[in-house]
């Protein structure tokens, strides 16, 4: 089942005392799974086609990267104003206690919004998490922020591949492209505004008030957040399981389409 056919939508919940609305793509049926995306902004993948085939997905874009409200990621100043009015949008939906799953930038959110809120969700699924620093194993964010044309070495273990080039691949149409690569570069802008140059907001320290069933999933060749992270992760949260794939790197639902949907739906079930 397509996308299409499960009939995609756009929700909005405002927030901050009327400041802001958070933005949502929601498809799919079944129970609620709240998805937090990448540092490059919500993009609807296949992934999220796949897991909208047994849950109902909600996908919040992050503030200031909706279509016309560029400016409103002024209105939020800092990270834990991002995770606060992420927890009044979820409780403005009415879920009940969702799963949820967060990838890199968007694993950070999620994993310091379940040790903020521990009853806000039922499980938690992060792939390849910022939010954590080790100097023996230190993320070239800024390496990856700074050269748009070499994020793909960062992104999959092979940047060449058909897979990789589809998901990095911009409009055919020359006339879109300007207007796509600037979504792309603000889209990380108000991304970074939280993770640049080190994504560290002290979510070591909080990490024990995780209480919720947690998978950990990490390509074994990441090469953005090293797979040594995954070790961090996974003592710091009591009774996560850990699930290391082999020939995958930061984007695994890219290098392996297969066992990336297959480990979270074991999971989430």
């Amino acid at each position: 089942m397509t996308t299409s056919e499960l009939e995609r939508r756009d929700e909005s919940v405002v927030v901050g005392d009327g400041r802001l609305s958070i933005h949502f793509k929601v498809a799919g049926n079944g129970p609620s799974l709240i998805y937090f995306h990448p540092l490059g902004g919500l993009k609807w993948n296949p992934l999220l086609d796949q897991l909208a085939e047994e849950y109902t997905v909600y996908a919040p874009e992050h503030p200031g990267t909706s279509a016309g409200e560029p400016k409103v990621i002024y209105d939020v100043e800092t990270f834990t104003e991002l995770l606060f009015y992420y927890q009044e949008a979820i409780d403005g939906l009415g879920l009940d206690r969702p799963a949820v799953m967060g990838q890199s930038f968007g694993g950070m959110v999620a994993a310091d919004l379940a040790a903020t809120f521990p009853e806000l969700f039922s499980k938690l699924v992060l792939i390849a998490p910022l939010g954590l620093w080790r100097d023996d194993a230190p993320i070239p964010l800024v390496e990856y922020i700074a050269n748009p044309d070499e994020r793909g070495k960062f992104l999959f273990l092979d940047p060449s591949s058909e897979r990789a080039q589809q998901a990095l691949a911009e409009p055919e149409d020359p006339a879109e492209i300007p207007a796509f690569v600037a979504r792309q570069r603000w889209s990380i802008g108000c991304t970074s505004k939280f993770a640049w140059p080190i994504a560290d907001h002290g979510l070591r320290r909080r990490l024990h008030r995780i209480a919720v069933p947690t998978l950990l999933l990490w390509g074994q060749d990441d090469a953005l957040v090293p797979v040594i992270y995954s070790e961090d992760f996974g003592s710091a949260i009591a009774g996560s399981k850990v699930t290391i794939l082999e020939q995958a790197g930061h984007e695994i639902q890219v290098d392996q389409p297969g066992a990336t949907p297959r480990a979270i739906l074991e999971f989430l079930r």
